[in-house]
């Protein structure tokens, strides 16, 4: 024991030295700033550059002199609250999920009150690649990173250089002038600094951004009057992207007009002369989003993939024991089922119904049952919880947060807690409000809320999220013992 600690004393403080005297000097070491660039062939045609993906590989060393740097710039970020709530990329406690959660929350409260609503899903070329350095670190000094800190930033991005490699040929090195470097841990911090003040432009539109992801949508009575408004706004978002130096992609940027109302097929929107092609479905940050919210592309989508992997599992179940099916089915399956699944699951059962029946036939290929064998003493044998059951997990994981005031501000506006000295008999936790139509009914500021408030008193006490979610567990396992 006390070899290892001299053994991590002896790498740690010589590096904790080197970081200090980094940053103390306001200087990046200079062999630390050249980049190896490895093509990956995605698909297509071998001879075309743009079905090849330039992965960046920088020293480890960088790397961790860079995550040791972004731990302080993450603390002064929050301290002076500086970056847009509307920005769910690259920062601690939000997520994909979360992005999508207030975007679909939006979308069904428009929906409620019959409004229309247009979504404009920006695609912007090569972002990260294209990063003015002089704006960029103006933009720092802006928001208070100032000083030595500056200073080392300014050091960092600059005199940067890259060669490409390919398989034993070597490119000459060639010196990088705008961009983040690829690869990098304080890449993405900078970037989403870079366009934080996006959000700035217009008080008509909504943002979401992710990273550059970019989604914006405007809700409103008369459709007409929601296009003119995109068009004005965007035309002033235009002129934000030419002086930051950004180019949109107008052949990938689409829009789509939300709700259940009846619209003239005919609408167009126009921005800067370019016609943007409108779309009844959409992905956005992995998910297929439909212009009624009905999320059957997705679904669709998703049983494809798990359809494909239980093709897998059943030409190697003869000769794999069942903890090997078991790990295959957490790599290749159940990463599809969950992923946004508080954001899209709970819909119409017809519609999921599919998909816990892929479950069922997995478990029945595990444990090489009969195909229309009861699959419950399956569930409980692997510990695998029932699609419906992820859902509701994933949901209540929500709740959680909201009742501990964890979630980000945009999210965290639509759970209204009830006063503790409000008497009632039932005593919930969260105020239900009455809502009009089923899609909203499904949204988690709404299903999430009778959800958690009739939860047991036994799982709301729990104190952290991992608790909470082994409790839950356990419950609906020993549920499924009880029928099975």
């Amino acid at each position: 024991m006390m070899i290892v600690k001299k053994t991590i004393d002896y790498v740690v403080k010589p590096f904790t030295y080197i970081c200090n005297l980094s940053v103390q000097s306001g200087t990046f070491p200079e062999k630390m700033k050249t980049a190896k660039v490895i093509p990956i062939f995605k698909n297509g045609d071998r001879h075309k550059f743009d079905n090849y993906r330039p992965i960046s590989v920088l020293s480890q060393f960088s790397k961790v002199l860079e995550k040791w740097f972004v731990q302080k710039l993450d603390n002064f970020i929050e301290k002076e609250n500086l970056l847009s709530e509307s920005q769910y990329g690259f920062r601690s406690h939000k997520s994909t999920s979360l992005a999508l959660l207030e975007l679909n929350e939006e979308l069904s409260s428009a929906i409620e009150k019959k409004q229309y609503t247009v979504g404009l899903f920006i695609d912007l070329k090569k972002a990260f690649d294209t990063i003015d350095h002089s704006i960029l670190l103006s933009k720092l000094r802006d928001y208070g990173i100032r000083g030595i800190a500056h200073d080392w930033l300014s050091s960092y991005l600059t005199n940067r250089n890259q060669f490409v490699q390919l398989d034993d040929e070597i490119s000459d090195s060639l010196e990088i002038t705008h961009g983040v470097p690829q690869g990098s841990v304080l890449g993405p911090k900078l970037f989403i600094l870079y366009i934080n003040d996006i959000c700035d432009v217009s008080k008509v539109l909504q943002f979401i951004l992710f990273a550059d992801d970019t989604n914006i949508f405007c809700s409103g009575n008369d459709l007409e009057i929601i296009i003119q408004n995109m068009v004005c706004e965007m035309s002033k978002l235009k002129k934000w992207f030419n002086d930051n130096k950004l180019f949109l992609n107008w052949n990938k940027t689409k829009f789509m007009v939300f709700g259940n109302r009846k619209t003239n097929d005919l609408v167009t929107l126009s921005i800067d002369g370019f016609l943007i092609d409108r779309v009844n479905e959409v992905r956005f940050l992995g998910v297929l989003l439909d212009h009624k919210l009905t999320w059957k592309s997705h679904i669709k989508y998703i049983k494809q993939k798990i359809s494909k992997s239980i093709g897998i599992l059943n030409k190697v179940k003869g000769f794999l024991e069942i903890s090997t099916l078991q790990t295959l089915y957490y790599s290749f399956i159940l990463p599809y089922l969950t992923y946004c699944i508080e954001v899209w699951g709970n819909t119409y059962k017809t519609n999921t119904n599919p998909l816990f029946l892929l479950q069922k036939k997995v478990l029945r290929i595990l444990y090489k049952a009969n195909p229309r064998e009861h699959t419950n003493k399956y569930f409980v044998l692997s510990k695998i919880m029932k699609f419906k059951d992820l859902v509701n997990l994933k949901i209540l994981l929500i709740m959680f947060k909201a009742r501990n005031n964890l979630l980000p501000t945009n999210l965290q506006r639509f759970f209204v807690l009830i006063p503790k000295n409000d008497k009632s008999r039932k005593k919930p936790e969260f105020k239900r409000i009455f809502v009009r139509t089923t899609l909203k009914q499904m949204c988690i500021s709404i299903y999430g809320v009778t959800l958690w408030n009739n939860l047991d008193d036994e799982l709301k006490k729990c104190a952290t999220t991992d608790q909470f979610k082994k409790m839950y567990k356990d419950k609906m396992l020993k549920s499924y013992d009880l029928v099975s």
